[in-house]
């Protein structure tokens, strides 16, 4: 792996130079193993340990198969779906593999009784398979996180609803977290050349999951004037909806757990922020009872800050703890927008709210190809910034899924693979320097 370390931190390798790199027989990877499923048999979510499920293993290369890319992982970053991987909840991911390899002879090179996990990447493609004309060796890349076969013509309006869409990483196996990665080259876009590969890598998955959720015409297709609801808005969702709020002209009212995270807000260029803490909203009794004086008391908290105006869209992803409260605060015709349950996935709501004020509730997934196009075009164009507040070495993945598991981080917590140190992989130095407050700006979050 050296020599192909040395070949990407040049900076001036050809392409002919790169397809003519040997390739390792393995790599070092992060992964799960399926004799461990049971680690944690008895032990509440809150309890299990990403430290403990994580490994460094050596693994080796897998095949390449037709409209296939490898590619020498530089960085990677950390998402929940890593976290579910780590404590083997909802299921272990182990059952995913399975799945999918029983679809294909090609496809059961997934089905291993280890898993490589992770699902962004920053990255140098090093070959491609058969039927792969958009890149070639050496082109600098990210890759969101979509892994679709399209035989279905289920999936060709949006390939999100494709019978046989997977979020690589997770559903399927060789995901980013590690030294080389096996992606669908229909999953690659041009890394923005004023980022380091660390910061390039943190924005994919929850970037194009923001911008489905919020602005596309598969999500709230959010206008100017709309007032967004944003849960979590310092983490690495909740920060790119914030981005995309006040860029696209709606009013964002950040929802935090601390003063900190508050101020990472408002340093954002937010002005609503809601302290959960400060507040001390409590929006269930007892495991089993929700308390809709705890909504109310939060709604007016909502108006108060927009002047009288309950929120258009709600973006929800906290689920159980925070479904009901969102449910009811929404305007009457507006929308909560749910993509995750990272509190419990049996969500309770009092539906008289729902049905008579006319709301909605849209089930919205990641992205599709497009969706992830437009949203790395706008990094790449200095609209949006990552929001990366620390990267971790490869060797402590463990701790950084720990950290995303607990909720000690804000913003995307990342990690070096091949990358030897942070702020290495920027290519257009005078664009950096023209976007360099707001990039700082983000990054001292």
């Amino acid at each position: 792996m050296q020599e192909i370390r040395e070949a990407v931190l040049a900076g001036d390798t050809t392409s002919e130079e790169y397809a003519a790199l040997q390739l390792p027989e393995s790599y070092r990877a992060v992964t799960v193993r399926q004799d461990e499923v049971d680690l944690f048999e008895g032990l509440r979510s809150w309890d299990k340990d990403p430290r403990k499920s994580l490994h460094l293993d050596e693994v080796a290369v897998p095949e390449l198969g037709p409209g296939e890319a490898l590619v020498a992982v530089m960085a990677s970053a950390i998402n929940y779906n890593t976290v579910w991987t780590s404590i083997f909840e909802p299921i272990p991911t182990f059952a995913f593999l399975r799945r999918y390899g029983k679809l294909s002879p090609l496809s059961k090179r997934h089905d291993l009784p280890y898993h490589v996990v992770g699902s962004d990447l920053a990255g140098v493609v090093l070959r491609t398979g058969p039927g792969v004309n958009a890149w070639r060796p050496g082109d600098e890349v990210v890759a969101h996180c979509l892994s679709v076969e399209l035989e279905s013509p289920d999936g060709h309006d949006d390939t999100m609803l494709d019978p046989e869409q997977r979020i690589w990483g997770f559903e399927t196996n060789f995901g980013g977290l590690a030294e080389l990665a096996l992606v669908k080259s229909n999953q690659l876009m041009p890394k923005p050349q004023h980022l380091s590969w660390e910061e390039a890598a943190s924005p994919g998955l929850v970037n194009s999951t923001a911008y489905r959720q919020l602005v596309s015409a598969h999500g709230g297709q959010m206008k100017q004037g709309d007032i967004v609801l944003v849960w979590g808005a310092s983490g690495g969702l909740g920060s790119y909806a914030t981005q995309f709020a006040l860029h696209g002209g709606g009013t964002p009212v950040c929802v935090v757990s601390s003063p900190e995270k508050a101020e990472i807000c408002r340093r954002m260029g937010a002005e609503l922020v809601i302290d959960r803490s400060a507040e001390g909203y409590r929006f269930w009794k007892d495991e089993q009872t929700q308390d809709p004086q705890e909504w109310k008391r939060f709604g007016a908290k909502i108006r108060e800050l927009t002047g009288g105006d309950d929120p258009d869209i709600v973006l929800e992803h906290p689920g159980r703890e925070t479904f009901g409260a969102s449910v009811y605060v929404a305007r009457r015709g507006g929308v909560i927008v749910t993509c995750a349950s990272t509190s419990g996935y049996q969500h309770e709501y009092d539906n008289r709210y729902l049905w008579m004020s006319l709301k909605r509730i849209i089930g919205s997934h990641f992205a599709n190809y497009r969706e992830a196009w437009e949203a790395n075009r706008l990094v790449m164009r200095g609209k949006i910034h990552p929001t990366l507040s620390r990267a971790y070495p490869l060797e402590e993945t463990g701790q950084a899924a720990y950290d995303v598991h607990r909720n000690l981080h804000h913003g995307k917590v990342g990690v070096l693979c091949l990358a030897p140190e942070e702020g290495l992989g920027v290519r257009a130095p005078q664009l950096r320097e023209r976007h360099l407050t707001e990039i700082n700006r983000f990054r001292d979050t």
